[in-house]
């Protein structure tokens, strides 16, 4: 008999010290050997597993990419440079995370529709249903906020695009956009604020749906596959579950869990052999506050969105970004207390089947076409108010145009005009009384202190147009401030 090494021993003393105490050894054992029914075992039900593996995966990357990423709007772009062209492998790490996070919205989607055409939401397993809708949306809502982290400028005014849509939410609109952004305007407090929802709050929200998703997988145990002529009685459901299991059920190790295994390695290859031969994605260019006619574009599972919002009319668009979503979740969470019963089998149910069909070929054509889509969505969460009638009344044309301007190039995100707007610079009340028309004119050519340069963003007639408004711009009854060559005459005068 082979001698037991030292350490060996206590280690195992130390494991079944642990062991006693929390039990972990006999919920693996309880979880490995739990019964499913034989028909479980199906290459359809590995999707959760795979999910699941995806997700690991995000979180290891994720926690090693945060060793690298500065989440501050400075540093946050060249971070990601140094990690991409600096750090060895560093664009691999990148990759792998990027594509994980592919592979689980498009995992979590599939599986989410075969549970949608198996009918597996229906009684006894609604709450199941209601919380893989949860993580799916929990799901999205992470990558959205990975494509922030990369502060190129895709995402840059990828956020001002979450903002408009939040923005235009009837009465909290303007204070959730506040929260996002932390202030009126994309700031350094803004990337702080979803690093923090994208590393801390979301992953955490989906781990705890994940447990809760398992616990529930667990208590009711795996649908079986749908049978045509057997409907779903909620008076025998139950009974005849545990029965049918009783008598046929296997365990889910090794009969079902070498399927779930083989399968979540062949995604674990899928993502690797694309961020091998694919790498990243971006970061594209610094952000430009300046390049305010620029095109940005989501990650693929975003892109049915923007197209729709680029194919709707201005008019149409507030009611269907507002409503449309809250209506589909909302639809989503209430199938399995309207349809809790009867048939699962798709051929028994072809009015499913013919919503599977349709969705997927809307979302397919709105993928097509958001990939060449005009940026349509109005940036005007936070400066949507129009400009005062006081500041507008009895104003010239070229000084009305320059009022236009102030609107259309996105001025009061960071300058307030009678207490609305932005707070990033000095606001526009008085700025007449405060600089001089050549000062003014520098000030937009050159930029200065937070403002950047907007010399390359204007034409001539624009720039003397937005002057010629600002100088409009003082305390009633007071005159604009004269150039520095009156001022030095009066005072030789």
């Amino acid at each position: 008999m082979r001698p037991t090494l030292p350490g060996r021993a206590a280690l195992g003393a130390a494991g079944r010290w642990v062991d006693e105490r929390l039990g972990l050894r006999e919920a693996v054992v309880e979880l490995a050997r739990h019964p499913i029914p034989p028909g479980s075992a199906s290459w359809f039900y590995a999707l959760g597993s795979a999910t699941l593996t995806c997700f690991g995966v995000l979180v290891a990357s994720g926690l090693c990419l945060a060793l690298f990423y500065v989440p501050s709007a400075g540093d946050a772009w060249n971070s990601l440079e140094h990690l991409t062209y600096g750090v060895p492998l560093g664009w691999l790490l990148r990759a792998v995370h990027y594509w994980a996070s592919n592979f689980m919205v498009a995992v979590l989607t599939l599986h989410a529709l075969q549970v949608f055409l198996f009918g597996a939401y229906k009684y006894p397993r609604e709450l199941t249903w209601m919380i893989g809708v949860c993580l799916l949306l929990a799901t999205l809502a992470n990558a959205f906020t990975g494509q922030i982290m990369r502060f190129d400028q895709d995402a840059y005014w990828g956020i001002g695009i979450g903002v408009a849509i939040t923005g235009r939410l009837p009465e909290i609109g303007q204070q959730l956009v506040y929260l996002l952004l932390g202030g009126p305007i994309v700031g350094g407090r803004t990337l702080s604020r979803f690093f923090a929802l994208h590393v801390f709050v979301v992953p955490g929200l989906i781990g705890g749906l994940v447990l809760l998703h398992l616990r529930l997988v667990l208590r009711l145990g795996v649908s079986e596959p749908p049978v045509a002529g057997r409907p779903v009685d909620p008076d025998h459901e139950r009974a005849r579950y545990l029965e049918r299991l009783r008598r046929e059920g296997i365990p889910f190790f090794p009969d079902a869990a070498w399927r779930d295994m083989v399968f979540s390695g062949l995604v674990l290859l899928g993502i690797l052999g694309c961020a091998a031969l694919f790498g990243p994605k971006g970061p594209g260019g610094a952000p430009d506050p300046t390049q305010i006619h620029t095109v940005p574009r989501p990650d693929f599972y975003f892109l049915p969105v923007f197209a729709l919002l680029a194919l709707l009319p201005p008019w149409l668009e507030t009611p269907v970004v507002l409503i449309a979503p809250l209506l589909g979740v909302l639809a989503l969470l209430a199938l399995p207390l309207i349809a809790w019963r009867g048939e699962r089998h798709p051929a028994r149910r072809p009015v499913a089947v013919l919503v599977v069909v349709a969705g997927f070929t809307v979302l397919g054509i709105l993928t097509r076409v958001g990939m060449t889509a005009p940026w349509s969505p109005h940036m005007q969460a936070w400066s949507a108010d129009p400009t005062p009638v006081a500041d507008v009344r009895g104003r010239s044309p070229l000084e009305l145009q320059g009022a236009l301007l102030v609107q259309a190039k996105q001025c009061r995100n960071c300058h307030a005009l009678d207490g609305v707007g932005g707070r990033r610079g000095p606001a526009f009340d008085g700025v007449a009384t405060r600089l001089t028309r050549d000062e003014l004119v520098r000030q937009v050519l050159q930029g200065g202190g937070n403002m950047p340069a907007y010399g390359k963003q204007l034409e001539p007639d624009e720039v003397t147009a937005l002057v010629a408004f600002l100088r409009t711009l003082g305390p009633p009854g007071q005159s604009a401030r004269p150039p520095v060559e009156a001022r030095l005459r009066a005072v030789g005068d």
